[in-house]
């Protein structure tokens, strides 16, 4: 599965799993900017079908209702924007 990388700080692994039309999962990615974390994406719904497949089951592990943004913060879960959340993660 491809993902892209964002340059940062290094903060431990940060892979976010978005949808490319989806506000929220830009403004997750606007927020990881601005935090200056390294980061993966994947937004989904640009994947072809095998590697589609494979996202989402990556997603439906951390987050079994499958929802957008899911994040994996040094292997803890967050979903949905939550910026408290998402710092706190980072930090931690």
């Amino acid at each position: 599965m491809k993902s892209n990388q964002v340059a940062g700080v290094d903060k431990g692994p940060i892979i976010l799993y978005g949808l490319s039309t989806c506000i929220w999962c830009k403004k997750t990615k606007g927020l990881l900017d601005k935090l200056g974390v390294q980061y993966d994406f994947v937004d989904v719904d640009l994947l072809e079908k095998d590697d589609k497949d494979k996202a989402t089951e990556s997603v439906k592990q951390l987050n079994p209702r499958c929802t957008f943004p899911t994040l994996s913060i040094k292997g803890k879960c967050v979903v949905g924007f939550d910026e408290e959340k998402i710092k706190e993660a980072i930090e931690s």
